[in-house]
C-alpha cells in the first residue's frame, strides 16, 4: 500500500480537535478517494462515503439525503463524531449553500460531524468555497504524481516517467503502448473533458475546446499567441473565448497556460501563453512516435523533457502556493520564471536540442532575480530536478 504525502495531512486533520470541512481538489485519477478510503481504514471513527457523480446536475435534495444518513449512522452507532466524505461535490447544483445550512444545523445542535469534500474542477469548487462557506473550511490540493511518487511506488525510472507520465492507474498497460495510449485518451482525458467540464459549464463551441486541447499538448512547454494559434482552429471566435477555454482547462488539472513575468500585472494577463500539460501522459498519449523510437529522436525527446520539467513545476505552483511564469523579450527567452512572497528564481531548460539561445544573461540584468538554475546540460541533470520540490529552492 503506497500512501501519498497528504495522507498524513488529512488524517491528522480529522484527528484534530479543531473541526473544519477538509476540501480536497485535485484532477480526476489522482487517488484522492483512494486517499479518503486509506483514512478511514486508519482511523477509529465510523464514516460514511457517497458519491455523486451519477446524481443528476439539479439534485441538490440528493445532497441533505446523504447528510441525514450520517446523522442516523451517528445514532445507530452511538457514536460522539462520524465522518461524511461526499465525492465529486461539485456535481450537485448549489452544493455550498446545501453544506452551509447542513454544517451550521450540527454545529448548534452540538452533533460532531466531520465532513471531507472530494472534488475534480478548481474552479467550480474554489467558487463555492469562496460564496458560501467562509471560516468553515480547509483546502487540500492532491496534483499528479511526481516523479518520486511513482518511482517508490512501482520502481519507475526518469525516462518512464517522462513518457508516460504520473497516472498510476494506468501503469498495469505501459507494455502494450497502443492500449495504453488508448486508455489515458478515452478513460482519463475523454472522461475529464465530458464529464468535468463540457458537462459542468456552457460553452457554445464545444468542439473549440476539443481543438485547443490538442493543440496545446501538442506544444506543451512552447509559447503561442492566441492570434497566431486561431488560424489553425476552426471556428476558433475570439481570443477572450480562447482564454476562457484555457482556464476551464487549467482548472480541470489538463492544460495550463503560463503567463510572461512582468512586474506589471495588466502585461502579464495579456501575454501570449505558455502552453504546459499538467501530465506528460497527455503529451505522449497523442504522440506518433512510441516509447523506444522517440528516445533516439533527440530533438523530440528534449522537448518531452522539457515539458516534464513545466509538469513538475506546474503540479508544485498549485499545492505549494508560488507563482509560475515564463520570459521572452524578442529572441531572448527565460523557460520559467518562479516568484514567492517577493523572491525570484529563473530557471532554463537546456536538453541536447537545439533551441533558442538563453535570454537568463537578459533577465538577470533587468530584474536582479534571488537565484538562477540551469537544468540538464552543465546544470542540474533534469533526472534529479524530477525529485526536487521547487520550494526548496527559494
Amino acid at each position: 500500500m503506497f500512501y501519498r504525502p497528504h495522507f498524513e495531512i488529512v488524517r491528522n486533520r480529522i484527528l484534530d480537535e479543531n473541526n473544519f470541512i477538509q476540501v480536497i481538489l485535485g484532477p480526476r485519477q489522482v487517488g484522492k478517494t483512494t486517499l479518503v478510503h486509506q483514512i478511514t481504514e486508519k482511523i477509529n471513527i465510523p464514516f460514511y462515503f457517497s458519491s455523486a457523480d451519477a446524481v443528476p446536475l439539479t439534485n441538490h435534495i440528493w445532497l441533505q439525503q446523504q447528510w441525514e444518513t450520517a446523522r442516523l449512522l451517528m445514532q445507530k452507532e452511538n457514536a460522539t463524531t462520524i465522518l461524511l466524505i461526499i465525492d465529486e461535490i461539485q456535481k450537485i447544483h448549489n452544493w455550498s449553500e446545501v453544506v452551509k445550512k447542513m454544517w451550521d444545523a450540527d454545529k448548534k445542535a452540538n452533533l460532531k460531524i466531520k465532513v471531507i469534500l472530494l472534488g475534480s474542477s478548481r474552479l467550480l469548487l474554489q467558487q463555492g468555497l469562496t460564496e458560501s462557506l467562509s471560516g468553515r473550511f480547509e483546502t487540500i490540493y492532491m496534483g499528479h504524481w511526481s516523479f518520486s511518487e511513482m518511482q517508490q511506488a512501482f520502481g519507475w525510472n526518469a525516462k518512464q516517467y517522462v513518457w508516460f507520465g504520473g497516472y498510476p492507474a494506468s501503469v498495469s498497460l505501459i507494455e502494450d503502448e497502443e492500449r495504453w495510449k488508448a486508455y489515458i485518451t478515452d478513460s482519463l482525458i475523454e472522461t475529464t473533458l465530458t464529464r468535468d467540464i463540457l458537462l459542468m459549464s456552457r460553452l457554445d463551441k464545444p468542439a473549440l475546446l476539443r481543438q485547443l486541447f490538442e493543440l496545446g499538448s501538442l506544444y506543451s512547454g512552447q509559447i503561442l499567441s492566441f492570434s497566431k494559434i486561431m488560424g489553425q482552429l476552426q471556428d476558433a471566435g475570439n481570443t477572450t473565448t480562447l482564454s476562457h477555454y484555457l482556464n476551464l482547462l487549467d482548472t480541470a488539472g489538463l492544460l495550463g497556460g503560463l503567463e510572461k513575468y512582468s512586474p506589471n500585472m495588466i502585461r502579464k494577463r495579456s501575454s501570449s501563453p505558455k502552453f504546459q500539460v499538467y501530465n506528460n501522459a497527455l503529451v505522449s498519449s497523442r504522440h506518433s512516435e512510441n516509447f523506444s523510437s522517440i528516445q533516439i529522436n533527440p530533438s523530440e525527446w528534449g522537448r518531452i523533457v522539457e515539458s516534464a520539467v513545466g509538469a513538475h513545476l506546474i503540479n508544485h505552483a498549485q499545492e505549494k502556493k508560488f507563482q509560475l511564469y515564463y520570459w521572452r523579450e524578442r529572441n531572448e527567452e527565460v523557460d520559467y520564471i518562479l516568484e514567492r512572497k517577493g523572491s525570484i528564481i529563473a530557471l532554463e531548460v537546456k536538453t541536447s536540442y537545439s533551441k533558442m539561445p538563453s535570454g537568463m544573461n537578459s533577465f538577470q540584468k533587468k530584474f536582479s532575480p534571488d537565484k538562477v538554475f540551469m537544468v540538464g546540460s552543465n546544470g542540474i541533470p533534469w533526472e534529479e530536478f524530477l525529485k526536487i520540490d521547487p520550494l526548496t529552492l527559494f
